[in-house]
């Protein structure tokens, strides 16, 4: 199908600017981008005063198959991401099965390509069973189609385990996300160590517990050359050990997610589980810390940690709950509204965050809009607001804090290979050939 997007403003995401040019899809690929592109024979699409961007790549979700489908399956996963305006995820490591072996990756994929939604790119086990003690075969994973290597969720204990797998990872060209932890120090934990922690009279995780892990693989990335990607950033402390490590040419990365550069951990406050995340959520110092390193550059990337949760695996007591929210479906509105509205990132930059630098990152198609290059397009709206309704979610779980939240900045057509999979926040009944890589 030829479509052409007219009349819209497009997403320089290398630049770091806006321009107004039209856009023509054909045959699942950009075929051209021009100030003014001539309208016969195609199909058009007015997008006047609309935002057309680069297809939003999330590198850190959890979909859950195999293993755990009561959570969220591959094909409920994706279309949630679809319907968040997400062409693409990173889908971790723990699953059960752990995705350590080929076998789990190409299932992945099949479920993938079977969906037919967002594209998945599976990150594979940095460890067998992701148990800190043996290596993964990552040349046989990466081979099998992994583009990254985590324990995701818990930290390597054993430095010297943790240097092997770098330089494994390092000789197989891909990138090691780590899940900085200090368990011995978390161990027992329910919520951030402070004030609101004393007040409920829960056991607190305090900042340090990921913060001594982080300077750690910092460490251990400077002695073995390998790329690494610091996950879901929470901490002051974290934030200024990744700009020094930038400052002295590192090859490290670091993510972070909305909930913890919007939220405190005072919104546990009435023991909601549904604000019970690892790590957790912090202090208003540590939130603002992210805020700047979101804004100065040491933060590359915007990640939901996707994480999706029964309803009844909620509906417990703090202390036996699990951790994890969703986050697929809001993450746009909620970046619009806290970061673009607000001047702390330009749009450009917020997509940047959430395209380009997580397809470099994962060395991965995409992230740009450039003749030649793959159709997939996020459309947003930047004038329209939403409240946040969990009762409209395409995923199988709704477990979040945002409820009723009013936002700004929505994403309203998603276009994986060259067709539309959701328009005006609805599901189309339309498939992409190959929903995997």
């Amino acid at each position: 199908m030829r479509l052409l997007f007219k009349g819209g403003t497009l997403v320089d995401v290398a630049g770091g600017g806006l321009y107004r040019a039209d856009l023509l899809v054909d045959d699942g690929r950009i075929a051209a981008i021009d100030r003014e592109i001539g309208s016969e024979g195609v199909e058009v699409l007015d997008v006047s005063g609309l935002l057309v961007a680069p297809g939003l790549i999330d590198m850190h979700v959890h979909l859950r198959e195999p293993g755990h489908e009561h959570k969220e399956t591959i094909a409920s996963g994706t279309a949630a991401a679809v319907r968040g305006g997400f062409t693409a995820v990173a889908a971790m490591p723990n699953t059960e099965p752990v995705a350590d072996s080929a076998g789990v990756v190409r299932l992945i994929l099949e479920r993938a390509r079977q969906a037919g939604r967002a594209r998945v790119y599976p990150i594979c086990a940095l460890t067998k069973g992701s148990c800190g003690e043996q290596l993964s075969p990552m040349e046989e994973l990466a081979a099998a189609g992994a583009v990254a290597f985590s324990d995701d969720g818990r930290s390597v204990r054993s430095a010297r385990v943790m240097r092997r797998a770098m330089e494994y990872a390092a000789s197989v060209g891909r990138v090691v996300i780590a899940h900085c932890e200090d368990h011995d120090l978390s161990a027992g934990g329910a919520m951030h160590e402070g004030a609101v922690a004393t007040r409920l009279g829960l056991h607190g995780i305090p900042a340090a517990a990921e913060e001594i892990v982080v300077a750690r693989d910092i460490l251990l990335a400077e002695a073995t050359g390998c790329r690494l990607h610091i996950a879901h950033v929470s901490t002051a402390g974290s934030v200024r050990l990744v700009r020094e490590a930038k400052a002295r040419g590192l090859p490290v990365t670091a993510e972070a997610a909305p909930h913890h550069f919007i939220l405190t951990d005072e919104a546990v406050l009435g023991y909601d589980t549904n604000a019970k995340v690892n790590p957790p959520l912090r202090s208003a110092r540590d939130v603002a810390a992210v805020r700047e390193g979101l804004a100065d550059g040491t933060i590359d990337v915007i990640a939901t940690d996707h994480a999706p949760h029964a309803a009844h695996e909620k509906d417990v007591e703090f202390d036996r709950a699990p951790c994890g929210i969703v986050g697929l479906e809001t993450a746009v509105g909620l970046v619009f509204a806290e970061l673009v509205e607000t001047g702390l990132l330009s749009p450009a930059q917020a997509i940047a965050k959430m395209s380009l630098n997580p397809a470099a990152i994962l060395g991965v198609e995409g992230g740009r809009l450039e003749a030649g290059g793959p159709a997939d397009i996020t459309v947003i709206d930047p004038a329209r607001k939403e409240v946040i309704d969990r009762a409209s979610f395409a995923g199988k779980s709704t477990n979040m804090p945002f409820q009723d939240r009013e936002v700004k900045g929505i994403p309203v057509i998603t276009m994986v290979r060259g067709k539309i999979l959701m328009r005006d926040r609805l599901l189309t009944n339309r498939q992409v050939c190959g929903g995997g890589q």
